[in-house]
This record gives structure tokens, sequence and C-alpha cells, in this order.
């Protein structure tokens, strides 16, 4: 998902849920508003998503790319079925100056 296509989203109240798989200390120094926190070697495990819907949309991030494939993968064997990136993750998200929580 683009970048400004998930800021409207957030800006709306419709955004879709919003998963960093970052670590701990990451997520706490910023993450993109609305965002839970699942680090990527947490989700294969989790029992954070069990009230999610499983065909709710899914945006997941990370700082670069690599952990956010892993908890893709921990997530679609969970039953999600519509899940996407976040376009250039949370680097690309700081790089552009966009809002973030701490």
């Amino acid at each position: 998902m683009q970048q400004d296509e998930l800021l409207a989203q957030i800006q709306k109240g419709q955004a879709p849920l919003i998963i960093d798989v970052r670590s701990s200390f990451e997520y706490q120094a910023s993450h993109v508003p609305g965002a839970i926190h699942i680090p990527f070697w947490t989700a294969f495990t989790t029992d954070k998503l069990d009230s999610y819907k499983k065909t709710e949309p899914v945006v997941l991030y990370c700082e670069h790319g690599p952990r956010a494939g892993i908890a893709k993968l921990a997530i679609s064997l969970s039953g999600f079925e519509n899940i996407s990136y976040l376009a250039g993750h949370m680097t690309a998200w700081k790089k552009a100056g966009l809002p973030v929580d701490k």
C-alpha cells in the first residue's frame, strides 16, 4: 500500500489493520499512527490477532522489508487473506516526514 493512501485512510478513520513488526525499541521510538505491535519473531505464536476478521485488510511494515516478509508468512498461515506491505516501510514513511506516534 502506498504511503499517501494509508495516511488518507488513517485520517478518515478508515485505516486497515496496521502491524509494525519491528523491535519494541523501534516501535516505541516511532510508529505509523494506529499501528499495533507484533514483533516478527512472535508472529507465528501471537494471539493478538484473534479478535480481527481474517478477511480484514492488513498492512505490514518493518524498517526496510525483510522482517515484514517473515511476518507475512506467519499471518497468512493463520488465515489472513488480504495482506500488503507499506511501500518503502518505515524508512520511507519517516523520510517523507509523515506523522508518527510515540
